[in-house]
């Protein structure tokens, strides 16, 4: 599938970094280091616009390897690109860490995954059908 992209970055265009990789990184186009303090959050601008189309989202989500070696993480996690928005994609993250972190210019910050969603019609009903699980919540299948 073809996408159009504008790249506003002096960064290379987002690819798959592997042969079976779902996401491809997005790095962070600003003009200097930021500095992160402890539970700060932060829109970090990538300088990349998409069109997508109509059926598909791009989905943003964390780096693991950002997550675990540095405590950051995207905010709203996945943050969802809908394939009307034009806007420059940008990514809102948090320092869950308790340590000062930095984001340096051109650093990958998170990984963008495109996929396809489906669109439904409510059917406004008294009741639901029955199943094994019922209405139990979290925790109920007993799964450990």
């Amino acid at each position: 599938m073809q996408v159009k992209i504008v790249n506003k970055s002096s960064y290379p265009l987002p690819k798959y970094q592997t042969p079976g990789a779902a996401g491809m990184d997005l790095c962070a186009h600003i003009d200097s280091t930021i500095l992160l303090q402890p539970m700060e959050r932060v829109l970090i601008p990538t300088g990349l616009f998409i069109e997508l189309p109509e059926g598909y989202e791009a989905q943003i989500r964390p780096r693991s390897g950002m997550a675990i070696k540095k405590g950051i993480t995207v905010i709203n996690a996945p943050g969802t690109i809908d394939c009307d928005y034009r806007g420059e994609i940008k990514v809102a993250i948090v320092n869950l860490s308790g340590e000062l972190q930095t984001i340096e210019p051109g650093e990958r910050i998170a990984q963008m995954v495109i996929a396809a969603y489906t669109k439904i019609n409510w059917e406004e009903v008294a009741e639901l059908t029955d199943s094994e699980r019922g209405a139990g919540g979290f925790g109920h299948t007993g799964s450990n």
